[in-house]
């Protein structure tokens, strides 16, 4: 959850440090707007994870994620 001066995990509430305003830890940020056929339809809703509960939860996953070596970065 990105508040306007901080980025903190919505599982573990860990800070993501941020040094003029770049994250110094990588993470994940989600949006989802529901639509048609939800029982959220018009809702949005965002979190983020750190990188240990990001793998956490990947690894509780019923069907394992998908992953792949990324050599080039942008």
């Amino acid at each position: 959850m990105k508040t306007e001066e901080k980025i903190i995990c919505n599982c573990c509430r860990k800070v993501i440090a941020e040094r003029n305003a770049i994250p110094m830890a990588d993470y994940l940020h989600v949006e989802k707007e529901w639509g048609y056929f939800s029982n959220k339809d018009g809702q949005k809703q965002e979190f983020d994870l750190c990188e240990d509960c990001c793998d956490a939860w990947i690894k509780s996953l019923q069907i394992p994620a998908a992953s792949q070596e990324v050599t080039e970065f942008v």
